[in-house]
């Protein structure tokens, strides 16, 4: 008995190796990419200052705007996505658990009473004819020690994943956050191109009771004043639209802090600050610390590492240690004694040597799935900088928009002032005043529009930079 021993462990190593040499050839193909390599000092040259600071948690207050707040609050506390993401990063966890507790020992505790009657034809009496019963109680134990990690990797890829989606889960309040936001801005300008329109149906019905006078007058022949009735009508119609177009907001509104169109009712005329655009100077080395999307790809990234040590790890022999123990008998009276005991158990080795590729053809989806990882990741981080990059030159050329504007603004300002003076000296005529009235209101729609934009410029570099959510990347090893 003691040579098939020393026999069966040189079959194994041999087999062993074998094995290990079948996984050459595979290794994955795609490289992260580091984020300070991605330059992006020249593009955001004069934009990036010392004294500017990653977005905080609640990074829409800097609008100013109690309302806006109060509605991304109740978007946060009760929107259905968020419900959708949540449970998503619940499931991953549970995952995460079940492929832990696949690395512990099974104990089961089993009670069973069996009958069975043999045919005299198969078994002559007294042991055939007769209905007999056995009473059974064991205890089973099973164990798989795990000695070249598969189990291990299985779990470690699993807590990946699982936070990964709860960083994404963060991601989504981001998200939810910067929507509700975006569509407050849009709401404010809603209400600016109102007004607007209604300072120009204003405007144009004093046009047309001025020439209505006119032509009475036998002054105008009554082209203008036709034109001045159109003029007033489509601006009406703007108003109208702006109005349609406020009440569609307010529903969307509604929607996203997760109640009706009532809510929406409820929303008055937003009051919002232009806040500063100015990201921080370490852009681009610590963005990975602060968008949970890149954060939650460098996690994907880590999983599907820990898939291919998983899948390497299956070439390897397992070995699984079992064992039963029970007692058993044909009466209750004797299922305690000392004969009735019951003992299996005993480990046992498998090694694959003929299974058709299987293995190599999982090992190769491990490592296309890791490089599709890497892939998404690097696509996200480069996505991640192009957006700050976007938000920063954005908000740069709005501001200079802005100023220009002003400036014009000021100086139609002006030009209507002198108007009105040498209309009160008798030099100008009421015609001569609305004229100059109307580049007035034209710069303040215009204006409106530019602030609108530069606002979603602030909103798009607030998300770009992560949005204040605290995550954090896997830069080391998962431990036990």
């Amino acid at each position: 008995m003691s040579r098939p021993l020393p026999l069966a462990a040189a079959l194994a190593g041999a087999l062993l190796a074998a094995g290990c040499a079948s996984t050459a050839g595979i290794t994955p193909q795609a490289h992260l990419r580091e984020p300070a390599a991605l330059a992006a000092g020249r593009s955001l040259a004069g934009a990036s200052t010392p004294s500017a600071h990653w977005p905080s948690l609640q990074w829409w207050r800097d609008f100013g705007d109690p309302q806006l707040d109060a509605l991304v609050d109740e978007a946060l506390a009760g929107a259905p996505s968020l419900e959708i993401a949540d449970a998503r990063a619940r499931k991953a966890q549970a995952q995460a658990a079940l492929a832990d507790a696949a690395r512990t020992p099974i104990v089961g505790l089993g009670a069973q009473v069996q009958g069975l009657e043999l045919p005299q034809t198969l078994a002559p009496a007294p042991i055939g004819g007769k209905f007999n019963l056995a009473q059974v109680l064991t205890v089973d134990a099973a164990w798989n020690p795990d000695f070249w990690g598969e189990s291990r990797a299985k779990w470690q890829a699993a807590v990946g994943n699982a936070r990964a989606a709860e960083i994404e889960a963060q991601a989504a309040r981001l998200t939810l956050a910067a929507n509700v936001t975006r569509t407050y801005i849009a709401l404010a300008q809603a209400f600016d191109a109102r007004e607007a329109a209604e300072a120009e149906a204003a405007r144009a019905d004093a046009l047309v009771a001025l020439g209505e006078q006119r032509v009475r007058a036998g002054l105008d022949n009554g082209i203008a004043l036709e034109q001045n009735r159109g003029s007033a009508r489509a601006a009406r119609q703007q108003a109208q639209a702006a109005q349609q177009q406020i009440d569609a907001l307010r529903n969307a509104l509604a929607a996203l802090a997760g109640a009706g169109p009532d809510r929406g009712l409820a929303i008055t005329r937003p009051q919002l600050q232009l806040p500063d655009v100015a990201p921080p100077s370490i852009l681009p080395s610590d963005l990975l610390a602060h968008r949970p999307d890149v954060a939650a790809a460098r996690w994907r990234v880590d999983a599907a590492r820990r898939g291919i040590d998983s899948s390497k790890a299956a070439f390897y022999p397992t070995i699984n240690l079992s064992a039963l123990a029970g007692v058993a008998a044909g009466n209750l009276g004797d299922l305690f004694g000392s004969k009735s005991l019951l003992l299996y158990g005993g480990p046992a080795l498998s090694l694959p040597i003929f299974e058709g590729g299987r293995l190599r053809a999982q090992l190769r989806g491990s490592t296309a799935d890791y490089d599709l990882a890497v892939a998404s990741y690097n696509q996200t981080l480069l996505g991640a900088i192009r957006e700050v990059a976007d938000a920063v030159q954005a908000a740069r050329t709005l501001d200079a928009q802005i100023a220009e504007a002003r400036a014009a603004r000021e100086a139609a300002g002006k030009a209507h002032a002198l108007v009105l003076q040498r209309q009160r000296a008798g030099i100008a005529t009421q015609l001569d005043v609305l004229a100059a009235q109307r580049p007035l209101l034209q710069l303040d729609q215009q204006l409106a529009a530019l602030r609108a934009q530069r606002r979603i410029a602030a909103v798009d570099l607030e998300q770009a930079l992560g949005g204040g959510i605290a995550v954090r990347s896997p830069d080391s090893t998962v431990s036990d």
